[in-house]
């Protein structure tokens, strides 16, 4: 049994993990991300390489990297929520731990984990978004994670919909993740609340205020009936929506995968994406229509997906 560490870094969390060439994760480790900071970001990710690696025989390490990762999966060229810019991960963390390491797009990993373990195992033609602070993306077609010439694809959350729209952290404007992802939902339930209280007296009791206002009172407050979280959700899963039926005219996936932390409130939104991703397609009617899922690994997809493509190196 081949045996390779997993880790996903994100903006404030690393987690790692020994993964079995089945998928399952044998032993984990949990770290605080140093986003400011990438030597400290490397000698982190090493010592939980290193800890994990002293109790199990592993073989390589792969990464899973929120940033932009050149196409020889080495150098993380820009990251939005941590400080990395023309990062020599690979070499560093390698160096540190005297193992093969493989750099990814952290989504990118998640969504190969999702194809070979999860939500995607028995589709050729799969695309993962992963709604969560933002929406990142990653897809397998016909067995091959898509890359794109200069390793940088399936950044979906950036295409624009809205020319001059909110300000999204990439610099630019109207993002499609400033209109389908947790951050959306916070602006839509705020602004609803701040127009009429009256329709968010759930969103207020559980957050006592706008201002200190969390996914998490959203979610609750739409499972209680609360108009104004409700509407942020029916918001969400419209735009949602129209990005799926965009992609399809581009990709022509099997299946679309929805990960991300929002997905763990699928049930209060994915039966309106389906449907209006039903109505929005091009050629409805005379198409076969993609499935949509929800991720099915959860958290652990990107680990387990950086996991094995180090195995597949």
């Amino acid at each position: 049994m081949a045996l390779t560490i997993g880790v996903d870094v994100g903006g404030t969390k690393i987690a790692s993990g020994v993964v079995d060439d089945d998928g399952r994760i044998l032993e984990r480790s949990l770290r605080h991300t140093p986003a400011d900071n990438p030597e400290k970001v490397a000698v982190t990710i090493a010592d939980a390489v290193s800890e994990l690696a002293a109790r199990h025989e592993v073989e390589a390490v792969g990464v899973g990297a929120a940033g932009f990762v050149d196409e020889t999966r080495s150098i993380v060229r820009f990251a939005p929520n941590l400080a990395w810019r023309e990062e020599p991960l690979q070499k560093k963390v390698s160096e540190l731990v005297g193992l093969p390491v493989v750099v990814e797009n952290d989504a990118n990993a998640m969504a190969w984990g999702e194809y070979r373990f999860g939500a995607g195992r028995d589709e050729t033609h799969v695309v993962c978004v992963t709604v969560g602070t933002g929406i990142g993306g990653g897809a397998v077609f016909g067995g091959d994670l898509y890359r794109g010439r200069w390793g940088m694809g399936a950044e979906w959350g950036h295409m624009q919909v809205i020319p001059d729209g909110r300000a999204c952290g990439c610099g630019h404007r109207g993002c499609w993740e400033k209109y389908a992802s947790g951050s959306s939902l916070l602006i839509d339930a705020r602004a609803s609340a701040e127009a009429d209280p009256s329709s968010a007296v759930h969103l207020l009791e559980l957050a006592g205020s706008v201002d200190v206002l969390r996914g998490e009172h959203v979610t609750e407050a739409a499972r209680k009936g609360d108009r104004a979280a409700l509407d942020a959700f029916d918001s969400l899963a419209a735009w949602l929506a129209q990005g799926l039926a965009d992609l399809a005219a581009i990709l022509d996936p099997g299946r679309y995968i929805i990960g991300g932390g929002v997905s763990a409130a699928a049930d209060l939104f994915m039966d309106k994406v389906r449907a209006a991703y039903a109505e929005r397609l091009t050629g409805r009617g005379h198409r076969p229509l993609a499935e949509i899922r929800v991720a099915e690994l959860g958290p652990s997809a990107g680990l387990v997906g950086a996991a094995d493509l180090a195995r597949q190196r």
